[in-house]
């Protein structure tokens, strides 16, 4: 048996595979995101481990036998959150998560260093690691002074699992501390921000072995013996791993509350003025580019929530619909946007509004806008040497087939619709602690799920989305321009 556990933002999901990869349990806890102030997105660190605990407590109740069985540990978790620990390993603040764009000025100045986008690959975002340690240095200098290790979310939790501090290649790519190409942190840049090396955590591959379950949780979970702990993946590598996207050229969709387009390479492939990411895969000799839309289903959410009612119930007069675009547009960029604009202060809109428009009329431009923002990303990716043809829809959107009908118009390329099943990051993470128990080959382990059936563009549609598509990319400069004056 084996275990995936993955640190979400809204919950812990853990998740228990025999060695078939059948799925054989899972159990959740929720988690809480405080935002003191406008912008600020932190949580509390032990709640992660609480969560954990109670996940894992559930899941030793329900299943003792297999829990018993359990032979390998992977760890998943949302990417770039500050989590600072002093001499003692205790939380000295609150992490400050992905979502959190306080430290927009700090990730500017950051930027205009040219080591970091040479040594990273990357723009450094406001969501980064790095440029929260500079805002705290700065706003916080009585903490900075105290910090001993700097973690992300998963490796805290693995610190209470196993009393180490490791971390993945995936996951820490994502910190603009990370020599990507050499899959080692960078000194140079981890002075430039006042650090040193000896505040980070060990790297792994995500498919190693990080240490082992302390003793007394291995007796608290009825395993017969510590199970090994492997590096894991930052979510989205993990997903990817999950879903199979680990061979080169191949790609997933995610439709999460946020978006991206996901492809699995061969080699660092690096394009900083795209705004596409280049971050080391969980899995060995192996790197991977994203595109990256900060609020996709969560766009749709939030129109529900305006409306009083489900995401279900906005899309269902619109699952039978095979028509083009409406005539409404919306920006999804509620809380700014990555790819291709790195702009943390721009805001989501609607246009083209008139009397006729109502409530179907906006959850269409929602599909829509979400469609074209990854039809940005890909063009992104594409300007970044990456060939996507296809791509497997993943997160809670892809349920919609409306809007993976949208996507497989506005992108033109072939969408593949998976069997029913959890294929995401709690999976990943689970065939990441599989291979590390087992010294098992990840590419043969991360296989895709079966197909049951595949979006492809309608060709009598796809001009009319290209169309739809080229007034929707003149509106973010417009309208910038316009907020500007």
């Amino acid at each position: 048996m084996y275990l995936g556990i993955d640190i979400g933002t809204s919950s812990v999901k853990a998740v228990l595979i025999d060695a078939e990869q059948r799925l054989v349990a899972s159990r959740s806890a929720p988690l809480e995101v405080a935002r003191p102030h406008p912008g600020w997105s932190e949580q509390d660190p032990d709640a992660w481990w609480t969560a954990t605990a109670e996940s894992l407590d559930a899941l030793a109740r329900s299943h003792p036998k297999e829990m018993a069985a359990v032979r390998g540990i992977g760890l998943s978790g949302h990417m770039h959150g500050a989590t600072l620990l002093g001499a003692d390993d205790t939380p000295l603040r609150p992490c400050i998560l992905w979502n959190d764009v306080r430290s927009a000025e700090e990730a500017a100045e950051l930027d205009r260093d040219p080591r970091f986008r040479a040594i990273t690959g990357n723009i450094v975002f406001p969501g980064f690691t790095a440029p929260k340690l500079v805002w705290v240095a700065r706003h916080e200098p009585e903490v900075f002074a105290r910090v001993a290790k700097v973690l992300l979310p998963k490796d805290y939790v693995r610190l209470k699992l196993t009393g180490e501090h490791a971390s993945d290649m995936s996951d820490s790519a994502g910190t603009a501390w990370l020599d990507v190409a050499r899959r080692d942190w960078s000194d140079e840049l981890l002075a430039a921000t006042k650090l040193t090396r000896t505040q980070m955590p060990k790297l792994y591959e995500g498919s190693a072995a990080t240490g082992t379950l302390l003793p007394e949780l291995a007796a608290r979970w009825g395993m017969a013996s510590p199970p090994v702990v492997a590096g894991g993946g930052g979510d989205n590598a993990a997903s990817a791993c999950g879903v199979g996207v680990v061979k080169p050229g191949t790609a997933f969709v995610s439709l999460g509350t946020s978006g991206v387009l996901f492809v699995s390479n061969a080699r660092f492939s690096p394009d900083p003025a795209t705004a596409v990411h280049a971050f080391c895969h969980a899995v060995p000799g192996t790197w991977h580019q994203m595109g990256v839309i900060l609020s996709a289903a969560g766009s749709l959410e939030w129109l529900a929530e305006t409306f009083g009612v489900s995401a279900g119930e906005l899309t269902r007069p619109l699952e039978d619909d095979r028509g083009g675009p409406g005539a409404v547009m919306f920006l999804p960029y509620l809380g700014g946007e990555r790819t291709p604009h790195n702009d943390a202060t721009m805001r989501g809109s609607f246009s083209g509004i008139s009397y006729s428009t109502d409530r179907t009329a906006l959850t269409r431009a929602v599909l829509e806008g979400v469609a074209f923002a990854f039809a940005d990303n890909l063009a992104a990716l594409r300007q970044a040497g990456a060939d996507v043809t296809r791509a497997l829809a993943v997160g809670g959107g892809s349920r919609s087939r409306k809007w993976l009908r949208i996507i497989a118009n506005t992108l033109d390329i072939a969408i593949d619709v998976p069997e029913e099943g959890d294929f995401g990051a709690g999976l990943g993470a689970a065939r990441l602690g599989l291979v590390a128990a087992e010294g098992a080959d990840p590419f043969a382990v991360c296989t895709q799920p079966k197909i049951i059936e595949t979006i492809e563009p309608d060709r009598s549609l796809v001009p009319a989305y290209a169309e739809s598509y080229a007034t929707y990319r003149r509106l973010y400069p417009a309208i910038k321009e316009a907020m500007k004056s």
